[in-house]
């Protein structure tokens, strides 16, 4: 797995905050907002594996740091968020992850956990006792799982960053919505007819990929296409991932907040 850090988690949401310190996805029927969240799920049981408290640096766009926040919530663990503003980083951050400086950093008793994926299989090792599994038990599904994860995380990235770090009418952008269609419909051939790329229930797969469904609406916008369009059965394996996962429905950000965001980058980048 390559890092997260310069092209991805960090640069990739870095340049305009739009008062990122502040902002969390709203309060929509079905998905409570980030504070309650957070408030809620802290009343858990703290003590549930003595790795000592966990803290959550996140940004609230963030596909990889969104991530982290399924996976606590699947686990039912408790676990304070810190919103970074990623153009103003905190003394926290750079010290929790010097190397790469970007979120999502776990700090578990204080000690850091970095890289989106590493933490997700941190917490499904440390906590094999909470919730459900993100990981299958058979070593050759888990490595079916890895393999996924990568390759989500080795196309997508970089595909839609053409698509919206362009400016309009760029070839790069229409690059780069044909390489994001394409890696789009691997992921979507991979699904099949099941409803989670697992099968019956959510896991590992589905946790990397659907943090990526509220950005869906930018990379729509910018690139002119419809993934709902062109990958049908994927538009509604997100839809369902968030329908019948409350942990999935309280950690994502709205696509039209990921939208103004983009778009404010946009304006700081000058591209519009």
């Amino acid at each position: 797995m390559d890092t997260e850090s310069r092209s991805r988690e960090g640069n990739a949401i870095s340049s305009n905050q739009l008062a990122i310190d502040r902002a969390s996805p709203a309060t929509t029927p079905g998905r409570p907002s980030s504070k309650l969240s957070r408030e809620a799920t802290m009343e858990g049981d703290k003590a549930s594996s003595g790795c000592g408290s966990l803290v959550l640096l996140n940004c609230f766009v963030s596909m990889f740091g969104n991530r982290v926040r399924i996976a606590l919530k699947r686990k039912g663990l408790a676990y304070e968020e810190k919103p970074e503003n990623l153009a103003d980083k905190s003394p926290l951050l750079l010290s929790s992850n010097p190397v790469h400086a970007t979120v999502p950093v776990l700090l578990v008793g204080g000690k850091a956990v970095c890289e989106s994926l590493v933490i997700l299989e941190f917490i499904d090792e440390a906590f094999a006792g909470s919730g459900e599994p993100l990981l299958p038990a058979a070593p050759c599904a888990r490595a079916h799982a890895r393999f996924w994860a990568s390759y989500v995380d080795t196309k997508l990235p970089q595909c839609a960053a053409r698509v919206w770090k362009s400016p309009k009418g760029a070839a790069a952008v229409e690059e780069g919505k044909k390489d994001l269609v394409a890696a789009l419909k691997t992921l979507e051939a991979e699904l099949g007819a099941k409803p989670y790329f697992a099968g019956d229930a959510l896991g590992y797969v589905d946790v990397a990929l659907v943090p990526f469904a509220p950005w869906f609406l930018t990379y729509e916008r910018l690139g002119g296409f419809s993934v709902a369009g062109e990958c049908p059965a994927l538009a509604a394996w997100a839809e369902r991932c968030v329908a019948e996962n409350a942990c999935v429905a309280e950690s994502l950000p709205e696509p039209e907040q990921v939208f103004q965001f983009v778009c404010g980058m946009r304006k700081m980048f000058g591209l519009d």
